[in-house]
């Protein structure tokens, strides 16, 4: 699977387990909602004061395994570096986020509130390696 193949799957499939490297280089896991904006970044909405994000912003490298609804079947797996967008100028991207995963909120107004009050962030990876290309 190529850079381009991964983007189109993480398009379609949300359900991924976001891998970065704690203090101890050891992995720390986390089940994440993925999508991709408009420059073929896979970006994340999460909180400012979650463990990934102090991770990423000592060490960028992340790893995704991105996977059906069903869980079974065919699966991405990316490597990349990713950015830290936080507010005021992640609001644009947290709320193009929301529309291409889950279509119009009913009340913007109390999403970008809720954004807000939540502290999120956006993190925007950008591709280096995607896979597998081979199965079985």
């Amino acid at each position: 699977m190529d850079i381009e193949a991964a983007l189109d799957f993480v398009r379609t499939r949300h359900h991924a387990v976001l891998g970065t490297l704690k203090a101890d280089r050891t992995p720390q896991l986390s089940p994440v909602t993925a999508g991709v904006d408009d420059a073929g970044h896979v970006v994340i909405s999460t909180r400012q004061t979650a463990y990934k994000v102090r991770h990423i912003r000592r060490d960028p490298r992340v790893w995704l395994c991105v996977f059906p609804d069903t869980f079974f079947g065919q699966w991405a797996q990316i490597e990349g570096t990713a950015d830290i967008v936080a507010l005021p100028a992640a609001m644009d991207g947290l709320v193009d986020y929301y529309r291409r995963i889950s279509g119009e909120h009913p009340d913007w107004d109390e999403y970008r509130a809720a954004m807000e009050s939540e502290q999120r962030v956006l993190l925007r990876i950008t591709i280096t390696k995607a896979g597998p290309s081979v199965s079985g």
